[in-house]
């Protein structure tokens, strides 16, 4: 536990604790008064609604039926011209063969209204080790936004190639995108 020394409007200590109570103001979800604001309830009902999901920056891996732990594949989408998530974008999942190099489609979702998808991409048996890509329709994503973009796009299918070497860990592949550029990274 944390404890940070804050006065508030009644001039008493506001014990901030670490193990996940986060009620700082600017801190996204809240206000500038350190209450929940609508894109954290949001960010919250999303959340809940993915069985063995917890959907924090501290979330842990998922626990099958019997307690053990399986991995996840996941993503989050975030429109970085807009300052906002990229919600709709489509996003198709495909396995890499190891020796030929041939892709198999195995999912498409769409982002939610907070940039992730509803469910994992993912999860348990379906995740195994090896090679992934995930492609982000940023072009069709973009085009029905208000910014300006050129025809044929600058940026039309984002590919994001992955190695998963651990089957019972959770990937995070978030994609940070404008009309003309992207940056990835593993999360967590």
């Amino acid at each position: 536990m944390t404890q940070t020394r804050a006065r508030d409007d009644s001039s008493k200590v506001r014990d901030d604790s670490s193990e996940g109570r986060n009620d700082r103001p600017g801190v996204a979800g809240n206000d500038r008064k350190g209450r929940p604001d609508e894109r954290g309830k949001a960010i919250r009902a999303s959340a809940s609604a993915r069985p063995g999901w917890t959907g924090g920056r501290r979330c842990g891996k998922m626990q099958a039926g019997g307690g053990a732990t399986v991995g996840s594949l996941t993503t989050h989408v975030l429109d970085t011209a807009r300052g906002r998530p990229a919600a709709g974008i489509e996003i198709e999942v495909w396995r890499i063969a190891p020796d030929e190099g041939g892709r198999t489609r195995l999912a498409i979702a769409r982002a939610n209204a907070v940039g992730r998808t509803d469910a994992p991409l993912l999860a348990g048996d379906d995740l195994v080790v090896g090679v992934y890509e995930l492609v982000f329709a940023v072009g069709a994503y973009f085009a029905g936004q208000p910014v300006a973009t050129a025809e044929p796009p600058f940026l039309d299918r984002v590919p994001v190639r992955f190695g998963v070497a651990d089957a019972g860990a959770n990937y995070h592949v978030p994609l940070l995108v404008s009309p003309w550029a992207y940056s990835t990274y593993r999360g967590i």
